[in-house]
């Protein structure tokens, strides 16, 4: 079962990746830097390593759907 305490609401807009705040700061409408490419290539099984710009703390992507980014550590 996956972990709900895991996962992060993202959006796709245009071809930029956005998250509403920042789990980590709070920080409004982050740009992860990130394309919606590499949330194929995630789903696929690829991990990702992905960097918060606005406070750079790191989390490890493990999977995503058309919603919700999975990581490896507790965000909520």
């Amino acid at each position: 079962m996956i972990p709900f305490s895991n996962t992060w609401p993202y959006d796709v807009i245009g071809n930029d990746v956005y998250v509403q705040s920042c789990p980590f700061c709070g920080t409004d409408n982050v740009l992860l830097p990130m394309k919606p490419t590499e949330l194929i290539s995630v789903r696929e099984g690829k991990k990702k390593l992905l960097i918060f710009p606005c406070c750079h703390n790191k989390v490890t992507v493990l999977d995503s759907d058309l919603d919700y980014l999975l990581t490896d550590q507790r965000l909520r």
